[in-house]
């Protein structure tokens, strides 16, 4: 295994500064709640909402003016039927041109190469920073969005930055998403861009590290058992940002964090999205990771999130799975789950008001 990618994949986060940090978040976990922000446009004139309940007094001052001005209106909360594929083709379509005004601005400040390819058969995204030095290593991406929403194209801001903070060519994945593409096709896609990254580029497994958010996140830790299960080895070191381990619905804080967390709800929104892309009951380890078996290896991992996240117990047992198995892995977890705030990058400033985990 390649320490150094190693090293340089599992300090990607903490290496980030705070501004750059939160950037990430903002632009990898916004698809998730695309429902909210189309429902309140529709719906502004609507019901009473709800603000942020018990304000963390942990964090800066600055955050809790921002998350003080959250409001939000669960009962408009609402995504197609599992079956409805007409329903889900309209939010993606429409949800496309809002995930390409988020990201834009980080293409814009950043300046990276980005070409459009293909790679075992799948269109990815092939990003390398400026003034790229190829040093023999490459992370490969999968992007947010409950299996449902997002793209490559649309959510370019999450592998920009990535690329731009540590200095290395990133894929991204473009994956079909549910109920266009179920889980088993939808991992074998992923599996499929890791070999011919070795096949057809000449990476070595140990020069290839993995990162997702939310659901991608999860895809990212699928793939990676189906990778070993199937015997084609693992990458060297993966990352998961918030990421969405269990579609069952079954972890302790779905229940204990259901009011904490302002926006996201299993029951009227994840279950639907679950559904599309898998039985929400079944409890395989290519779907909810988190009932996987790690006693036959896995790469070192870094997990991150936040307090409030209906997903933490999630982190948390995935952690424990880890750890229990002797994998090298590190649970980071920050406080609060939601901001809304105006976000400096050096002399640029993004604003946006719908995203989760700060």
């Amino acid at each position: 295994m390649n320490n150094q990618l190693v090293a340089s994949t599992m300090s990607m986060i903490t290496i980030i500064t705070p501004s750059v940090a939160v950037l990430f978040l903002i632009y990898t976990t916004f698809p998730i709640l695309l429902p909210l922000r189309f429902a309140q446009a529709q719906n502004s004139t609507s019901a009473q909402n709800i603000t942020y309940q018990g304000l963390p007094t942990t964090i800066s001052k600055e955050e809790q003016e921002e998350l003080q001005k959250i409001t939000f209106d669960p009962s408009i909360l609402k995504v197609p039927d599992p079956s409805d594929l007409n329903g889900w083709k309209k939010q993606y379509h429409d949800s496309e041109s809002i995930f390409v005004e988020l990201s834009q601005p980080i293409i814009d400040f950043y300046q990276p190469n980005i070409t459009e390819t293909k790679l075992g058969g799948l269109q990815i995204l092939d990003i390398k920073p400026k003034n790229w030095k190829d040093n023999g290593k490459v992370l490969v991406y999968t992007h947010g969005g409950a299996y449902t929403f997002g793209s490559a194209n649309s959510t370019l801001g999450s592998p920009v930055l990535a690329a731009n903070t540590t200095g290395l060519r990133v894929i991204s994945v473009n994956y079909t998403v549910a109920p266009f593409s179920k889980w088993n096709q939808t991992t074998d896609e992923v599996v499929s861009v890791i070999q011919a990254l070795e096949d057809q580029q000449g990476y070595s497994l140990d020069d290839i590290a993995m990162f997702g958010d939310s659901a991608g996140g999860g895809l990212v830790a699928d793939s990676v058992l189906k990778m070993r299960d199937k015997g084609l080895g693992i990458p060297a070191a993966v990352v998961l940002w918030s990421p969405w381990l269990d579609l069952t619905g079954n972890g302790d804080t779905y229940f204990t964090l259901k009011d904490a967390d302002p926006y996201l709800s299993y029951d009227s929104f994840l279950k639907n999205a679950a559904g599309a892309y898998a039985h929400p009951t079944d409890k395989n380890p290519y779907v909810s990771p988190v009932y996987g078996n790690f006693s036959k290896g896995y790469p070192p991992t870094l997990i991150q999130g936040g307090t409030r996240e209906i997903f933490l117990s999630e982190f948390v047992r995935l952690y424990q799975a880890l750890d229990q198995a002797n994998i090298p892995v590190k649970l980071d977890i920050y406080e609060g789950n939601a901001t809304c705030t105006s976000i400096p990058i050096q002399n640029t400033r993004i604003k946006d008001c719908t995203f989760q985990n700060g």
